[in-house]
């Protein structure tokens, strides 16, 4: 048996050059859709890491921690405690890259010429540093020195809404503890550059200068997380919950629905793309085989008359499928990968950035190989094109020796 079948394997890989147009045009479809998958997916996943980082690392990290009616209704009655021994202790596990205590609460900024609703962030700069990307996207003035800085930092778009800049005096108001309102004059010590809806609705200053602007002890509002292993996020979740079950404690798919549904979304477009892709390649692969098979129907009815049982011929045909499909996945796998690699620097889309701020894009891509999809994605398109081609294996199994002779005629 494995005699006959070293034969079958070398007389397919024959009869699968004898027409090498045919060959090569299989080839270019099977190469070209297996490439076009496989590099979209990494496309996608580059830019929903991209969207993910720029829009996570802004202000809301992997996760945050409120006061259970925080979220409902954000004001000053629904601050709460700084963390105690045993929710700090499950904050500073090493899966948590770094957390940070906010105090943030609606207010109203008033310049010279100009009124804004905002919410008014008071942050610990140094925990900030290592869990926002607001510090380094200062383009004017400075970030905040420390938690008892009463300087202001405003987004440049605020800025400019207010007609004000570096050095002026701007006025914020917000309730208080006593339920008075608070108004209090602060210095513009730095703009920001980040997406239009960051900048018109946070500005920020120390948390300890805003807590004694509020008339506020310790008392926070949230705190922010960085988990960097995707894979850690639901155990880090559930340790958190524990160790404060009085608290609300959310992933960022929770806080941010239009991220978390855009990231499921480019997960199924890849699925999407693949079933349209092998719809193509289910049609050029049928009609070659087909070709071929109605070409050489004298050659296997002639088989047949010489005794080879139509199972044999169903082999013979369905192993030069899989020979054919198999070295245009391995083309197309080669493709994928160097276009990949030659695009490891990062694709730049700063040109459209403007269009990308209003779907919270990335400004540049890294694709990366994913060896998952480089598995799985030839693996299934390999075994569907070989089940697409049984019909017309079957065909040519089908052949009879009277079809042979009046075709060798």
């Amino acid at each position: 048996m494995s005699g006959t079948l070293h034969s079958f394997i070398q007389l397919a890989w024959r009869n699968m050059w004898r027409n090498p147009r045919r060959t090569l045009i299989t080839l270019v479809v099977v190469s070209a859709g297996l490439w076009s998958i496989l590099f979209f997916n990494a496309f996608l996943n580059a830019w929903m890491q991209s969207s993910k980082d720029a829009t996570l690392k802004l202000l809301i990290g992997s996760g945050q921690i409120h006061a259970r009616e925080y979220m409902d209704n954000p004001n000053i009655k629904t601050v709460m405690a700084p963390p105690g021994a045993r929710l700090r202790a499950a904050l500073e596990r090493p899966e948590i890259a770094a957390w940070s205590a906010r105090l943030v609460l609606p207010g109203v900024i008033q310049s010279e010429y100009k009124t804004r609703p905002v919410n008014i962030a008071g942050v610990d700069p140094a925990t900030e540093r290592r869990l926002s990307s607001i510090p380094a996207k200062i383009v004017r003035g400075r970030y905040l020195n420390g938690v008892d800085d009463d300087g202001v930092v405003l987004g440049l778009h605020m800025a400019k809404r207010l007609k004000t800049g570096l050095g002026r005096r701007v006025i914020l108001m917000s309730q208080n503890a006593d339920g008075t309102v608070s108004e209090q004059s602060f210095t513009v010590v730095g703009l920001f550059d980040a997406n239009q809806k960051t900048e018109d609705f946070y500005v920020f200053t120390g948390r300890a200068a805003d807590q004694r602007f509020l008339h506020l002890n310790a008392e926070i509002s949230e705190i922010a997380f960085a988990v960097p292993n995707d894979a850690d996020l639901d155990p880090v979740l559930t340790r958190l919950r524990a160790a404060a079950p009085q608290l609300d404690v959310r992933s960022w798919r929770q806080l941010s629905t239009y991220l978390a549904a855009t990231d499921s979304m480019m997960r199924g477009v890849i699925y999407i793309w693949l079933a349209v892709v092998f719809s193509m390649m289910a049609i050029g692969i049928v009609n070659t085989q087909l070709m071929a098979v109605f070409e050489r129907l004298h050659e296997f009815g002639l088989l047949r008359a010489l005794g080879m049982t139509p199972r044999r011929v169903l082999m013979m045909v369905s192993l030069e499928s899989l020979f054919l499909i198999g070295v245009g996945c391995l083309v197309g796998m080669a493709l994928a990968a160097l276009t990949i690699w030659g695009l490891r620097g990062g694709i730049d889309l700063s040109a459209f950035a403007k269009g990308l701020e209003l779907v919270q894009g990335g400004q540049v891509l890294f694709p990366k190989f994913d060896l998952a999809s480089f598995v799985v994605f030839p693996l299934l398109i390999w075994l569907l094109g070989i089940l697409v081609a049984l019909w017309p294996a079957s065909r040519a199994a089908k052949a009879s020796p009277v079809e042979a002779m009046r075709h060798a005629t």
